[in-house]
């Protein structure tokens, strides 16, 4: 019989994130905030990784498959890539001219990813996603941007519209995952002035059920984009090197004209990148531009170049795609056993459950059971979070992913029993 975990121990953490909030509005950024976790009962601040877990200031041990929301595809802390990188840093990293690596390693992703045919690194995510929206636009000389997913934060595709001017948002339109009909409708309404469609091949909205392409519905997307004269892109910052090592596009066969990749690339070092096609890329050269004092580094492309040596050697992303076949397969058990109003979602190496209100549920009673659920994980030194999938590492062992189900098992079966769904 499933019990109640006491609460852990997360005094150093919560004096430190006192201590932040004087020193940084809110203290922490973003999706890192308390509240987009449940306040109070995980921790703030971390002090180390290693392999599959994260130890936080306390010393709580965690099995992390939040995985730095996506950049550690291997483990932490990783003997190959931890050598090169500082192979690297004792000859210097940072010049005011691009050392060879680049070379080597744009090549490799040429190599890798169906689109490419030329690439420009950048650092973020964000960078990547606003970048190929520029060329986009540099290249089809239109101005609206027919977005589906989370994109980053830069003005185009913010969530959170604060600080924002409204000329800005009104030249970005949505359009829902998987529906056809809503892209077109879309591409209707802005005729002649859409310059890309971007997308993410894996739908992941926000607290709501991941889900890969339905059948046709990529290849529907990509004809009914050129038909109207736009570039497509792919925002593969999640999906790349993880659905394969050429990313969803590889995976599910639909090649874009752009495609943006950072996280996984290498490893947690900062690093992405944009890669398409010669011709739409080729912008570059004159109409379009771009710079950072900072793209050019090499410790993150070294880092880059024994990562994907690693994921292709050994042959990680089909590894991941195996264990999270397995570990799905085992969520929908879990969920049908205890007949918890809970859908499981995801793509084998990105799981998720989403928290849905249940027939003759109370309103919003499907909240509080998913903050008792992730209460109750927690407290089982299982790391991960409400509002964003989770991934499995390579790193991850059997015994992990064991402990994982255990306490997802455990907790939904509390859940239950506090907040009873009717049958």
């Amino acid at each position: 019989m499933a019990r109640e975990y006491p609460k852990l121990k997360l005094d150093k953490s919560l004096a430190m994130f006192e201590e932040a909030k004087r020193l940084s509005p809110g203290g922490v950024m973003g999706i890192r905030r308390p509240y987009n976790f449940v306040e109070g009962e995980y921790p703030i601040f971390l002090t180390h990784g290693y392999g599959g877990h994260i130890v936080d200031v306390d010393g709580n041990d965690y099995i992390d498959m939040l995985c730095a929301y996506g950049p550690i595809i291997l483990g932490y802390n990783e003997p190959e890539i931890n050598e090169v990188v500082k192979a690297r840093i004792d000859k210097g990293f940072c010049f005011s001219l691009v050392q060879p690596v680049q070379n080597e390693f744009e090549q490799r992703i040429i190599d890798m990813v169906p689109c490419a045919e030329m690439v420009i690194p950048v650092k973020t995510g964000s960078d990547a996603t606003s970048l190929a929206v520029r060329i986009a636009r540099g290249y089809t000389d239109k101005s609206v941007i027919l977005r589906c997913g989370y994109h980053g934060w830069h003005d185009w595709c913010v969530e959170v519209h604060g600080g924002v001017p409204e000329e800005t948002l009104a030249l970005t339109d949505e359009f829902e995952y998987g529906d056809i009909a809503s892209l077109e409708e879309k591409l209707d309404a802005h005729k002649g002035k859409v310059a890309c469609v971007i997308i993410t091949p894996v739908g992941h909205p926000l607290a709501k059920p991941v889900q890969a392409p339905p059948p046709g519905y990529l290849e529907a997307v990509k004809e009914l984009t050129h038909k109207h004269g736009a570039v497509l892109i792919f925002d593969e910052i999640r999906t790349g090197f993880r659905a394969s090592l050429g990313g969803a596009q590889e995976r599910y066969g639909v090649t874009p004209d752009l495609a943006t990749f950072g996280k996984a690339v290498a490893n947690g070092y900062p690093i992405s990148l944009v890669a398409g096609k010669k011709e739409i890329m080729s912008i570059c050269e004159k109409k379009v531009f771009v710079s950072s004092t900072f793209f050019p580094n090499s410790i993150e492309m070294v880092a880059a170049l024994k990562c994907t040596e690693i994921l292709k050697r050994e042959d990680v992303p089909n590894k991941i795609w195996e264990r999270g076949t397995k570990f799905l397969a085992e969520l929908e058990k879990i969920v049908n056993d205890l007949k918890a109003p809970v859908r499981v979602s995801g793509i084998p190496p990105m799981p998720f459950l989403t928290f849905e209100q249940a027939p003759g549920d109370p309103d919003k009673t499907y909240k509080l059971r998913r903050e008792y659920f992730y209460t109750q994980t927690i407290r089982r030194g299982l790391f991960i979070q409400p509002f964003h999938h989770w991934y499995i590492a390579y790193r991850h062992t059997d015994e992990d992913l064991t402990r994982a189900l255990t306490a997802i098992r455990e907790s939904m079966e509390l859940m239950l029993e506090k907040y009873p769904a009717k049958q």
